[in-house]
């Protein structure tokens, strides 16, 4: 024990598109939206997470909300950054310390991820204060946060659909034995939503709107055995430009979202296709694992059931599973191969 090691916290990022989770001593102290606010005159973070994401998409001139990561992989450097300096704020709240400590963090990453981008999380975690930092595929978190022994000799599929990628991997023997990763997700789905709505009903609505559209009646199949109620949906009308409201049904969503889906389906079938055939037989018995913000769209178990002819367990909590993960990660450093620094 070094005299100074009470200033080194120890905590555990999920770096999402969406959202950012972050877990300190076991429990999972920020789940917030991943953008930022700034004032464009003086450079200064005004509002970081939900405080941003109210802001977003209703800005005047002078501010500018920015979402740092886009596909999974930082975009603006600078502003993922402050985000997450702006986050680890917020696990102290109230707090006062004489020095700033410094951190010991595992965050996950794509596992399609390119060096440079590599190097980008790595190089943003330094300058918010990391000393130690780690890193461990979106995937393998997943795995570890539902549960699976990932240093058994069994192969387990894991489908982790976030909001910039869509992460397919076969884990055994605590490596990626084979992996897919598409730059088809969640945030996709907004996109094809906000697209339908202007081709089907001549009207335009923003990110936000189509993000609620996609939590209160995403489906992806037109014909489910518990259907969610209509939605009432705000927007502005292209042929007037005068703000309007319709109905839409959850199948009209299935519709719009099917397309995405089908890229999603097609890169299972392809990670299926290459994974090793004694890997296969156990996949026949385990069955494929959902987690991520995308295993909560109704029907998409079953959907991906009937396209595999393999069960399809969607987990527990699946928007925390990779958070979760990460942090078991984060306690077992020394004895986990695959963090990779």
């Amino acid at each position: 024990m070094g005299l100074f090691n009470f200033l080194t916290h120890e905590i555990a990022i999920d770096l999402g598109t969406a959202n950012t989770l972050i877990v300190n001593e076991d429990q999972v102290v920020v789940d917030e939206p991943s953008i930022v606010a700034i004032d464009r005159i003086s450079n200064e973070v005004i509002a970081v997470g939900n405080k941003a994401m109210q802001m977003h998409e209703k800005t005047h001139e002078n501010i500018k909300t920015i979402r740092p990561l886009k596909d999974g992989v930082i975009a603006d450097f600078n502003a993922a950054e402050r985000m997450i300096r702006g986050m680890i704020k917020m696990i102290y709240q109230g707090k006062k310390y004489v020095f700033q400590p410094s951190y010991k963090m595992v965050i996950c990453i794509p596992s399609g991820i390119t060096e440079v981008e590599k190097r980008a999380v790595v190089d943003s975690a330094e300058q918010a204060n990391g000393k130690e930092v780690k890193l461990i595929h979106e995937p393998m978190a997943a795995a570890i946060g539902i549960g699976i022994d990932v240093e058994a000799p069994v192969g387990n599929m894991i489908i982790d659909i976030g909001g910039g990628t869509t992460e397919i991997a076969v884990i055994a023997l605590s490596g990626i034995v084979c992996d897919q990763s598409i730059r088809v997700a969640g945030d996709e789905f907004t996109n094809d939503i906000v697209d339908y709505m202007r081709r089907q009903h001549n009207m335009l609505i923003g990110e936000r709107t189509a993000e609620k559209i996609k939590i209160n009646i995403g489906a992806a199949l037109t014909d489910l055995d518990h259907p969610p109620d209509d939605f009432a949906v705000n927007g502005r009308d292209l042929m007037t430009g005068i703000p309007k409201q319709i109905i839409v049904s959850y199948s009209e969503i299935a519709h719009a979202i099917d397309k995405s889906i089908s890229k999603i389906e097609e890169a299972i079938l392809k990670a299926l296709e290459t994974t090793p055939p004694e890997l296969a037989a156990d996949i026949y018995k385990t069955g494929l694992y959902l987690t991520g913000g995308g295993a909560l769209l109704r029907g998409l178990d079953k959907r991906i059931s009937q396209k595999t002819k393999l069960p399809v367990h969607v987990a527990d909590d699946p928007l925390r599973a990779v958070v979760r993960g990460t942090g078991i990660a984060l306690k077992n450093m020394n004895r986990f191969t695959f963090l990779m620094s």
